[in-house]
């Protein structure tokens, strides 16, 4: 499954590099944070400036688009990316939309499944 990252920075990398992404989990949103990145192609790193602290996670994927958008509201870049070996993070993203998906299929089946029908009285039973 493909990620999109959006930074709030202009990092250029060419299509089809090999990325090396360092991320963490927001406490109060629950979405992936970058902290870092790394071409593995041209060696160049980007990171934040202040140093990471807590649990983090690394993954590698290959970049499918760049986009750098230039604008007076400040740069920012999106970067399209097909991971190539899930890492902890990707897996909870993973779990978390596995989990919208079957409670969507629970309320599909809820609704044609019959639920609403009263249940089938039971006959007597003669001993």
């Amino acid at each position: 499954m493909d990620r999109l990252l959006v930074l709030t920075a202009q990092v250029a990398i060419a299509h089809g590099h090999r990325i090396e992404v360092t991320e963490q989990v927001d406490p109060l949103t629950d979405e992936p944070v970058v902290l870092a990145l790394v071409d593995l192609d041209t060696g160049i790193r980007y990171r934040r400036a202040e140093d990471p602290s807590g649990d983090f996670s690394r993954w590698i994927g290959r970049v499918l688009r760049c986009t750098v958008t230039i604008g007076e509201a400040g740069a920012h870049t999106s970067l399209l990316v097909d991971p190539i070996g899930p890492g902890p993070t990707g897996a909870k993203v993973a779990l978390r939309e596995a989990d919208a998906a079957a409670d969507a299929a629970k309320a599909e089946a809820d609704r044609w499944g019959g639920a609403d029908r009263p249940p089938v009285e039971e006959s007597e039973r003669f001993w």
